[in-house]
């Protein structure tokens, strides 16, 4: 059992688990860039034009980060987890602050966001994300796995 649990394929379902999410989170903010940054303002953060910026920004981010971890590419996991921290401070402060918002996790004006507008239960799920993050991390240190350079993808035939 546990050997399955530390297999080649469980480290590329849990990367696929983990993508699908940003993915998922990245293009629904891409596609109400103000929605978004609405959201964010509502942290009280950012400065007024920062909130618009990163409103365009983050999803990039998430989209790129989501892709490199698919393709395993150096640096997508780190930047996942990194970007995971980030995020959970975010809603750490606004929990902090007794702010009753959207997360922003998905997009303005998703069904959970709109029905719960639970700052902790976003914080709870990002923990869990992260927690993948960390088991990813487990199976390359244990069954060595390891992520290609980017280099790979731009000098690879098989494009």
């Amino acid at each position: 059992m546990i050997e399955k649990m530390m297999s080649r394929k469980v480290y590329f379902v849990l990367r696929c688990i983990l993508a699908a999410v940003f993915l998922y989170a990245g293009a629904g903010k891409i596609m109400d860039v103000q929605g978004f940054a609405t959201v964010i303002s509502g942290y009280g953060l950012l400065p007024g034009q920062l909130n618009y910026v990163a409103a365009v920004v983050l999803p990039l981010a998430e989209i790129v980060i989501a892709l490199g971890l698919l393709l395993d590419v150096k640096g997508a996991l780190s930047s996942y987890s990194v970007l995971l921290l980030v995020f959970m401070a975010v809603l750490a402060h606004g929990i902090n602050m007794g702010l009753d918002v959207d997360c922003g996790c998905f997009a303005a004006g998703d069904p959970e966001g709109e029905a719960y507008h639970s700052l902790r239960e976003a914080l709870l799920r990002d923990a869990f994300l992260l927690l993948g993050c960390g088991y990813l991390y487990l199976l390359r240190l244990v069954k060595g796995f390891r992520a290609r350079p980017v280099q790979a993808f731009v000098t690879s035939q098989e494009f």
